[in-house]
């Protein structure tokens, strides 16, 4: 089996697991675990990784790593500081970009160019100036500037595309030409015309179809950073997307690229994030972007010729900058800290091993709030806002006071298997200190312990059997329990269940005034005729 069957055949997984339903586990469900912390830590841990992989166009660099990680590029960069000054009477060794003296017979290859940093990095200074000018004029209103950022990029392709041609005729003396141009490195001469058709090329069979389903597998997970991608703009547009249809997308456009040569692809980082500093808003622009590339693939080739490596890295640093959200973050570690680390583990997840794995480990610590959440629910001590049958946290507000005799606990979680262990627990261990409060101020003994369940939107087998176990050690002790508002799909569960017999026609109630006032006149009764 060739690379473009395989090719072909990875193109189709994506698109085959949302027509089976497995897009439930690969996009539907998965994605969901990538929360806003989450997007915030990936986005910005991208652009900073992005960014630095730049510092190659911007600094002239030759020989750069391929990984993705920020420490092999940081090594590659600085172990690559030096600019090896050459002599006169060199030769030049056009493979590897090397001086060759003739004097010394030693090879040293050019590194940081300052030639390139100037002249990267003053295009980086116009395409950042003229981001800020647009930023500037929309917080005016004025957005009648915002083309300025929309032709900044393609008017310095062609200005250092022009300045790198005139400076290259100037020169006729090839060595002297060559040790001034090759410091700035051009695209060079590209091919024009189209990819050849491989449609004649895929092959369904033959020894490696096992592992180019394995493949395709694997493909279909690392699809999700393009998806992760494409939330993370969706959110700062305040949009959504539909991770089925993204890969469904995602497998159409392999397939059709497997018939033409390409290779297997997903949403890009740095491309869309250059989309988006362009104003795109809708999928036009992706349209309008590929009938450009197939214009200039078929007539423009040879104007890119001259283009220097460093303008593009100057746009693609000019894009992902504005990406990084650090005042999202501090937000964070003043809200809610499991986010903060959600969000520090995406970050140094993805400059430090990988963009997968750091979402992996976000996605992990997402889950594990959640199971936290769910295995320890939070409850609440209800008291009663005076001149009114409301009833609220008593330490949320300051002014609601505990009702004598009733204690009153509010659950916030449905009551399930996970949870109901601890639940059970915590509300024996909560009446055990009212107990000991009251007999240290010597107030009235409790009566009735009242549960509201506003809150509570299911129960399972071992929250019912929780509750009925409850209910049997208090009338041990001569305390009532009271549920308040269990919602529909709750009170069938307990009707179903016959809980309800346990607790007889003034154990249930809509309302938590309704169960103080119903259940103090009953005890006021039952005072008066004893």
């Amino acid at each position: 089996m060739n690379s473009i069957s395989m090719s072909k055949l990875l193109s189709l997984l994506p698109s085959l697991l949302v027509y089976f339903r497995l897009h439930w586990v690969f996009s539907g469900f998965i994605i969901y675990f990538l929360s806003k912390a989450t997007l915030i830590g990936f986005m910005s841990g991208a652009a900073i990784l992005v960014s630095l992989q730049q510092l190659k166009g911007l600094f002239g660099i030759i020989h750069f790593t391929g990984k993705m990680q920020i420490i092999p590029v940081l090594d590659s960069v600085f172990s690559n500081r030096k600019e090896v000054k050459t002599r006169k009477q060199n030769k030049i060794d056009t493979s590897h970009h090397c001086f060759v003296s003739e004097k010394s017979k030693k090879n040293s290859c050019v590194q940081w160019s300052w030639k390139t940093m100037v002249m990267g990095f003053c295009f980086l200074v116009i395409l950042l100036a003229a981001r800020q000018i647009v930023s500037y004029s929309i917080s005016l209103k004025k957005p009648k500037l915002f083309w300025i950022s929309v032709v900044a990029p393609l008017t310095s392709v062609i200005l250092s595309t022009i300045l790198v041609y005139v400076f290259r005729s100037k020169f006729h003396d090839i060595s002297q030409m060559f040790t001034t141009i090759i410091a700035i490195k051009q695209i060079g001469r590209l091919q024009k015309g189209v990819n050849p058709s491989s449609a004649n090329m895929l092959f369904f069979n033959g020894p490696q179809l096992s592992l180019a389903i394995k493949t395709g597998i694997v493909t279909g997970i690392l699809s999700l950073t393009g998806i992760a991608v494409g939330r993370t703009f969706a959110s700062m547009e305040n949009y959504q997307i539909d991770g089925n249809k993204e890969m469904t997308a995602v497998g159409i456009m392999n397939m059709a690229g497997s018939c033409a040569s390409c290779y297997v692809s997903s949403g890009s980082f740095s491309r869309s994030a250059v989309n988006y500093n362009a104003g795109a808003k809708t999928a036009i622009s992706n349209i309008v972007m590929a009938a450009t590339v197939l214009i200039t693939l078929l007539f423009l080739m040879p104007l890119f010729t001259y283009t220097p490596n460093l303008i593009l890295s100057a746009i693609i640093v000019t894009a992902v900058i504005g990406l990084i959200d650090y005042e999202a973050a501090f937000k964070l570690w003043k809200l809610d800290k499991i986010d903060f680390l959600a969000c520090s583990c995406s970050f140094f997840g993805v400059l430090f091993i990988s963009v997968q794995i750091g979402l992996a480990i976000a996605v992990g610590v997402s889950v594990f709030k959640i199971i936290l959440h769910v295995t320890r629910p939070n409850t609440l001590v209800l008291g009663n806002i005076p001149g009114t049958q409301i009833y609220r946290s008593v330490n949320r507000y300051e002014n609601a006071s505990r009702v004598p005799s009733f204690p009153i606990l509010g659950i916030e979680s449905p009551i399930f298997f996970a949870n109901s262990s601890y639940l059970q627990e915590r509300i024996l261990r909560w009446i055990r200190e009212e107990e000991t409060k009251i007999e240290k101020s010597r107030e009235e003994t409790l009566k009735c312990v009242v549960l509201d369940m506003t809150a509570v939107t299911a129960i399972d087998t071992s929250g019912i059997d929780a509750i009925s176990e409850l209910q049997r050690r208090l009338s041990r002790r001569s305390l009532k329990l009271v549920l308040v508002n269990p919602v529909g799909t709750v009170t069938e569960k307990l009707h179903h269940s016959k809980i309800l017999d346990l607790f007889q026609s003034n154990g249930l109630y809509l309302t938590v005034g309704e169960a103080v006032g119903d259940i103090s006149s009953l005890l006021e009764t039952s005072v008066s005729n004893g």
